[in-house]
């Protein structure tokens, strides 16, 4: 027998099998690995019901933050202010316009809690219905509380006011005021009245005189129609909604020309 040839075959039939040594090896073959299935879907990721209610809720809690602190939607509920804002506006209400130490101006538009001035202070509504309309108000929902106003300063803490002057128009601190903002037909106030702002109140009316509970119908009651100053949430800045309204509440030149009171007021005034 031909042992070299015998030999010479079972070399090549090995290959590469042998190892060192002329000793045999298996050889292994590595096959890539499946992906495994997972066994349910849940147990990728969580499921999409869930996202959306934990983005909703994010979303949710982020707009209501931002309302509270720095700008909330208002509702203007009624025609007391046309023409500068008509009844179904949104307006955005800037609640840090008076931080720092700033405080309303003349000719500014504010809302504010009107508790205490403009209606009694023990007023308040049912908690739970409270709680629901107060969470769609601050989304620009819902009407704000009955106790919430928006109105326009006229006087501040010392002014003196007067209605009216011989051409019929409202003086501060004896500066006759030219109300371009005023309703159509409408005078600056029907009813006369000469009062002196005590510090730290407001004096405030609407630009709809004729349609309007202010200041003027609160002269006789308990406060005489004079708005805390720390009762005001904030100034409206712009008209949010409808689109078609959209635009900034630009502060009015009417006021320009009145001069800041003396200190002390200036006395002689009644209401």
């Amino acid at each position: 027998m031909d042992t070299a040839a015998k030999n010479t075959e079972r070399d090549h039939s090995a290959g590469s099998d042998t190892g060192a040594g002329g000793r045999w090896s298996r050889s292994v073959r590595f096959r890539p690995r499946e992906p495994r299935e997972p066994r349910e879907r849940g147990e990728r990721r969580a499921p999409s019901w869930r996202r959306t209610l934990i983005q909703a809720v994010a979303v949710l809690t982020v707009v209501l933050l931002f309302s509270r602190f720095v700008v909330q939607p208002y509702q203007i509920p009624s025609g007391s202010m046309e023409p500068t804002l008509r009844p179904g506006d949104r307006v955005l209400v800037n609640k840090l316009a008076y931080g720092s130490g700033d405080r309303p101006q003349r000719g500014d538009l504010i809302v504010f809690d009107g508790r205490g001035s403009f209606v009694d202070a023990d007023a308040d509504e049912n908690p739970v219905s409270a709680a629901a309309r107060g969470l769609l108000a601050t989304l620009g929902l819902a009407e704000p509380a009955e106790t919430d106003f928006v109105k326009r300063v006229v006087g501040v803490g010392g002014d003196r006011v007067v209605c009216c002057d011989k051409g019929g128009r409202l003086q501060v601190n004896g500066v006759a005021l030219d109300e371009e903002y005023l309703h159509p037909g409408d005078v600056p106030s029907e009813a006369d009245f000469d009062i002196v702002v005590p510090p730290d109140r407001l004096w405030v009316m609407g630009d709809h005189r004729s349609d309007s509970r202010d200041s003027r119908d609160r002269l006789g009651s308990p406060g005489g129609g004079m708005v805390p100053v720390e009762r005001v949430v904030g100034r409206a800045q712009w008209i949010g909604w409808p689109l078609g309204r959209w635009s900034s509440l630009e502060p009015t030149g009417v006021f320009s020309r009145v001069p800041d009171a003396p200190p002390g007021g200036h006395g002689g005034a009644h209401g």
